[in-house]
């Protein structure tokens, strides 16, 4: 049996060789194809990226409604209706009165209740309220544009150019002023609105109504006004 066994061995240490030859051989290779197979990239970026997205602010300015039924505050940047029986006068300070504000001085509100206390509702109604915010709107203020205006420190001055009165326009002698005291002045003004980056000269006529004595609906002795229009397709010629 020894022998059996002496005899078997040759055999069987070769074949243990030749397996540990081939499991080395099997083992570099695995290592060598390890080594030399190529690392996986990064994935590479999309070439379109997502927009990102602005929403609008909304605009959020008072309407005429709310605007009429505004509580006086004060004196604006127009100082107050010079007390005349000029009516030409009065004509030509409430012109400009319209084209005339500070940013840097005087809030909307301040400035808005300043020039409607130029404005006296006549008995009849037919001057409401209503229409001197529509023909104050017709300038191209408001509170929401007042608000941004002011941010740019921004200032409206006018200076008179040429005025005409009464029978000197063309509508009022078509349909004569309904009573006596009743007048109408068409004035043109040189109107200069600078801000902080911008300044910009331009023309605006407003149509100005002044009642003064002896009509029964105004003072004795002084005149006011009691309306005007500054919308281009109101002013009277």
């Amino acid at each position: 049996m020894s022998l059996t066994r002496r005899i078997a061995l040759p055999g069987l240490s070769r074949r243990r060789r030749w397996l540990f030859v081939a499991f080395v051989v099997v083992s570099v290779a695995t290592v060598l194809f390890a080594l030399t197979r190529p690392t996986p990239g990064p994935a590479p970026a999309s070439s379109t990226a997502p927009t990102p997205q602005v929403s609008a602010a909304p605009s959020g300015g008072p309407d005429s409604k709310s605007l009429a039924t505004a509580p006086a505050v004060g004196g604006g940047e127009g100082g107050g209706a010079p007390r005349t029986t000029d009516f030409r006068r009065l004509a030509a300070a409430a012109a400009t009165a319209v084209y005339t504000w500070d940013t840097r001085k005087a809030s909307y509100s301040e400035v808005y209740s300043g020039l409607r206390n130029w404005w006296h509702v006549l008995p009849d109604g037919s001057n409401p309220l209503a229409v001197f915010v529509q023909e104050f709107e017709a300038t191209g203020i408001n509170a929401g544009t007042y608000q941004y205006l002011a941010g740019q420190r921004a200032v409206r001055s006018a200076t008179v150019e040429s005025m005409m009165c009464d029978s000197e326009l063309a509508k009022v002698r078509e349909r004569p002023a309904p009573w006596a005291g009743l007048h109408v002045c068409t004035v043109s003004l040189r109107v200069l609105d600078q801000s902080a980056s911008t300044r910009n000269t331009y023309t605006a006529p407003v149509s100005v109504m002044v009642n003064c004595p002896p009509a029964a609906s105004a003072p004795a002795d002084h005149c006011i006004m009691v309306g005007f229009y500054a919308a281009p397709n109101r002013v009277l010629y």
